[in-house]
């Protein structure tokens, strides 16, 4: 069934939607890059460890508590129908941003010589940049999927009268008959 413009929302309406997405995931992420270099500050300078496992334990920390600010407070109106599948996809995604943010450390360090502690804070916030990038669109795309639009019912205007026989006229009242029955199934649910 075809949509009407005015049932879609508009550029601008997007744009401040996604704006507003977009801070939110700001304030969680800069939750977790507070406790991620805190993290990575107490393992490189009060247990020693090196930079690059100092980084993934900071890393894991950081997204337990980044799954909790998302799951709970940005993304609490999306579907949690799947919580295994979405816990899943979160630390697949989680994952693979802690290897783009340690693969900038690593390049820094070894491949570089850029090994002070604070050149290696440097790296480390280059390195999350570029992996928050990539978290903030798997996250929103795959992680935290929107629910899907509720399917308002025709009104009494918008019902054809009935076909008097056109294969095109019948197949539009056949499309907004099954719109109607879909939408009374959905409430019934």
């Amino acid at each position: 069934m075809a949509t009407t413009a005015a049932s879609s929302p508009s550029l601008v309406q997007k744009l401040r939607g996604l704006t507003g997405e977009v801070v939110k995931f700001g304030i969680v992420g800069l939750s977790g890059v507070v406790v991620n270099f805190l993290v990575f500050w107490v393992c490189i300078n009060g247990f020693h460890l090196a930079s690059l496992r100092s980084n993934i334990a900071a890393t894991l920390i950081a997204i337990a508590t980044n799954y909790l600010g998302y799951r709970y407070w940005l993304y609490r109106d999306r579907d949690a129908a799947s919580r295994k599948r979405e816990i899943t996809l979160f630390l697949v995604y989680s994952g693979i941003g802690m290897l783009i943010e340690t693969g900038v450390l690593g390049l820094s360090v070894y491949v570089l010589g850029l090994d002070s502690h604070y050149e290696q804070l440097g790296a480390k916030v280059v390195g999350l940049a570029v992996a928050t990038v990539f978290r903030f669109f798997s996250y929103r795309t795959w992680v935290f999927k929107a629910l899907p639009e509720p399917v308002q019912a025709p009104t009494a205007a918008e019902v054809p009268a009935p076909a008097t026989g056109t294969g095109h006229e019948l197949a539009a009242q056949a499309e907004l008959m099954l719109a109607a029955e879909q939408i009374r199934y959905a409430k019934a649910e």
